[in-house]
């Protein structure tokens, strides 16, 4: 049995409102994750944080000779990420993660099933294909299009709700007054009966991920369906605990609403690591391009965005259970006329048992 992750986190936030208050925003949380593998063919997993479950799962896998098969069931993330490869979906490499990998976190998570199947060429190349239906991520998009990507590390847990920005369009008089005031639940009770897919096929360290949510983009009580598409490729070099670079490139569109007004956006993130590991010590940098475009030109809110950002991060291992990081940020760009530019330094202590 496997137990991880309890992170302490100090943060800086060098904004001009943080300047003016003066002070700085401190934060601590845990993130318990377990794992049990009752035998050679099954395994479970379970992790939350205080906000409630973010992972919960049952995998089975047969060996056939060199390849084999996995079957997995319950609420998962896909194995797309380059970076959220450490327990608990963490990244190894930096303290925050991508807009591209904060928005699957926040966003972005099956409750179905996943089959996958892994071959082993004669030349020793691994050539895999995967396949996932699921349901209840019927409001995926909601984030993006009505407040748009979103450098950070938080993930959503089961039945939470996320804030949604203020919105004319979301009054009581606006189009979508309907929409609950407490903000949008991405993962929850499955509302329009629809299900959704993904299908993936991956060479050696190279993957291409294609998901549909498949939401009819109706009302469903307080809630909107949203319908969500978007491609993934990404690809990874070089030995993790040395030196490696990743990328990942992501395009896809979002819709919702059945008649004017209604909500349509294109959107797209990529982004590209480099990290260094020496002894104790890791070296990472990030550099990021994100935005979305407008669609629909109804009476709904311009939902144009452009920016881009960069990341160092300094992480030491000061025992091996207790880790020190440092990571200095910047998002630069516009958003329907609003800067996002800002500064972020994040200081952390993360100890793991």
């Amino acid at each position: 049995m496997h137990a991880a992750a309890v992170l302490l986190l100090a943060t800086l936030d060098l904004t001009g409102y943080a300047a003016a208050r003066g002070g700085s925003d401190y934060d601590a949380h845990a993130h318990i994750g377990v794992d049990w593998q009752p035998s050679s063919w099954l395994a479970l997993h379970a992790s939350a944080t205080e906000d409630g479950l973010i992972e919960g799962h049952a995998t089975l896998r047969r060996e056939l000779g060199l390849d084999d098969v996995q079957l997995r069931a319950g609420y998962f993330f896909l194995p797309t990420s380059r970076e959220n490869r450490d327990d608990n979906w963490a990244s190894p490499y930096t303290l925050g993660f991508s807009s591209l990998n904060a928005w699957i976190g926040e966003e972005v998570r099956p409750l179905g099933v996943d089959v996958q199947y892994r071959h082993i060429t004669s030349s020793g190349h691994a050539l895999s294909g995967g396949a996932t239906a699921f349901r209840g991520n019927d409001t995926m998009g909601t984030l993006l299009a009505w407040r748009g990507w979103a450098p950070g590390d938080r993930l959503s847990a089961y039945g939470e709700t996320l804030a949604l920005p203020s919105l004319s369009s979301l009054e009581d008089d606006g189009p979508f007054h309907l929409q609950r005031d407490s903000g949008t639940q991405p993962f929850g009770k499955d509302l329009d009966g629809n299900t959704g897919w993904s299908a993936r096929v991956r060479f050696d360290r190279v993957q291409y991920t294609y998901v549909d949510n498949n939401g009819d983009r109706a009302l469903h009580g307080d809630q909107y369906s949203w319908d969500t598409r978007f491609h993934l490729l990404s690809a990874e070099f070089g030995d993790p605990d040395r030196f490696v670079a990743a990328a990942e490139y992501m395009r896809g569109d979002t819709y919702m609403g059945l008649h004017t007004p209604f909500v349509a956006a294109d959107f797209y993130s990529a982004y590209l690591l480099a990290s260094y590991k020496r002894g104790r010590q890791r070296f990472s940098a990030r550099y990021e391009l994100f935005g979305t475009t407008d669609v629909d030109h109804s009476a709904a809110e311009a939902n144009d965005e452009s920016g881009r950002a960069w990341t160092l991060a300094y992480l030491f291992d000061v025992t091996p259970r207790l880790r020190a990081g440092a990571e200095l940020a910047q998002v630069a760009g516009h958003r329907s006329e609003v800067d996002l530019t800002r500064h972020t330094v994040t200081l952390e202590a993360r100890w793991r048992f």
